[in-house]
């Protein structure tokens, strides 16, 4: 493997078990696009594949097909094109049991959602593939991949029909950490202070291509300028592309989390179907389940008189990429918008909502700061239902009936709580303590890049998380 590859240790470990078992594997990766599911394949079995093939992004059944073909034709194949899916994958067995080999023969079909065309029967043929044969070979390694997260799960992972039970393993890759993307700005030969690095991950989330795409001679500003804003960027049109590799409708999708992303704490899916004039239904519902199996948005159940109530669950826009694209879209193709704007309201004001995105991405980092690896915690945002209306960032509860309280703010130096800060903070704790009933201790915890300049009122704040803590 490439001597720089960052991260994704687990996911390796997991191949390499997958390669030594001895016996015939199917394993399906997924995640959203950009995030490095082909790279992480690619780099572990070097490109040493028996039959590999790619679908075609909102390919015709005809143009999968002969997609499909063209990497047989790549190992041999010198018939027609099949008629249907069935035919083709008979005529890869036919080839993969004439090929030479010795070990394993790894079988990878990437962009496979591209592949299940409407009628195309790809699923079924798919199916019958692995339980005729790829299943009955000791040799054989299976690994599908797809961007298209909801139907990879659905027709791949939790399938009623040919597949149901079938995968051996699954491997859904993630954003990389702070940490991770630190280390890979380094790869790339940048090497900027940990606040730089924060702030790109505001932007572009843990997003390893978004990243590669900085140059070392630039400022982030001017790499954000050149990458989003100016006119064919290679990000102007990403949330577009973003969102038409996840879902195969995207648009409904995108009502959501335009809906979302104007409101900070989240929303209930009966407060969501009301914005959009939809019928709270089952549809909104898998949508919203959709879009939770990509990390788009997230659930969580604010806790009403000490007890979780599971239809008043609020849904939260948590893709960072996504907040900074509706918060800055109207900008596009404008020359020079980032460097121009630095120090704005409209930045600031973006910056300190997209910070606690981050807090909440690292809520493990969090955790250990706070000395809870061990212990059993909920954590969520919270808003009160009577006037006056407070907000508090992040709630976290623990087994050890103590709750953090936490205010995140993001400053440049270190934050000072005020005379009218501190009596804001007291009454967001009362509010929360009357509403919520809660008999557990509470924390006063502040999350800041600096940590807290002393004076008065910091002197009652029991637990400070820094940005370095996130970095852990």
């Amino acid at each position: 493997m490439d001597k720089n590859f960052i991260g994704r240790e687990q996911e390796i470990k997991m191949l390499q078990d997958i390669q030594d078992s001895g016996k015939a594997e199917f394993v399906a990766v997924y995640g959203r696009r950009r995030v490095g599911k082909t790279y992480l394949i690619q780099q572990f079995f070097g490109g040493d594949f028996a039959f590999s093939a790619t679908g075609i992004i909102e390919g015709s059944r005809e143009e999968e097909l002969f997609a499909f073909t063209s990497a047989m034709i790549g190992i041999g194949y010198s018939g027609s094109l099949p008629k249907t899916w069935l035919e083709a994958f008979e005529a890869l067995k036919t080839l993969l049991e004439k090929q030479p080999h010795k070990g394993r023969q790894v079988i990878y079909i990437d962009e496979l959602p591209c592949f299940d065309t409407p009628k195309s029967g790809f699923v079924h043929a798919l199916g019958h593939f692995w339980n005729t044969w790829a299943s009955l070979r000791k040799d054989v390694i299976l690994i599908v991949c797809g961007s298209a997260t909801s139907w990879m799960i659905e027709n791949i992972v939790n399938d009623h029909g040919g597949l149901h039970d079938r995968t051996t393993h699954t491997i859904y890759l993630r954003q990389f950490t702070l940490a991770e993307t630190e280390r890979y700005l380094k790869t790339l030969k940048i090497q900027w202070p940990r606040q730089l690095v924060v702030e790109t991950y505001m932007i572009l989330g843990g997003i390893p291509y978004y990243h590669s795409l900085f140059s070392p001679r630039e400022s982030l500003a001017q790499n954000i300028d050149r990458i989003y804003f100016r006119k064919n960027s290679e990000l102007g049109q990403e949330y577009r592309r973003l969102y038409a590799s996840l879902f195969k409708s995207p648009e409904p999708y995108i009502r959501i989390v335009e809906v979302l992303g104007k409101n900070k704490q989240g929303l209930t899916r009966g407060e969501i179907a009301e914005n959009l004039k939809l019928s709270s239904s089952g549809t909104l519902s898998k949508q919203l389940e959709n879009l939770e199996y990509c990390d788009i948005i997230r659930r969580y159940v604010s806790k009403v008189n000490g007890k979780p109530k599971s239809n008043e669950a609020y849904f939260q826009l948590v893709d960072l990429f996504t907040l900074f694209h509706l918060t800055f879209s109207k900008k596009l193709t404008t020359e020079d918008y980032w460097q121009q704007h630095l120090g704005t309201s409209v930045i600031n004001n973006w910056q300190g909502l997209a910070f606690e995105h981050v807090c909440m991405n690292h809520i493990s980092q969090i955790r250990h700061a706070l000395g809870l690896d061990r212990i059993a915690v909920e954590y969520y945002s919270w808003r009160s239902r009577t006037p006056p209306r407070a907000q508090i960032d992040m709630i976290i509860e623990r087994a050890d009936r103590l709750i953090n309280l936490c205010e995140i703010k993001y400053t440049q130096s270190e934050y000072t709580i005020t005379t009218s800060e501190d009596k804001n903070v007291r009454d967001r704790a009362a509010a929360f303590v009357r509403e919520s009933k809660t008999r557990y201790g509470i924390l006063p915890t502040w999350v800041t890049p600096f940590g807290l300049f002393q004076n008065e009122y910091s002197i009652n704040v029991q637990y400070q998380i820094t940005m370095n803590d996130l970095f852990s």
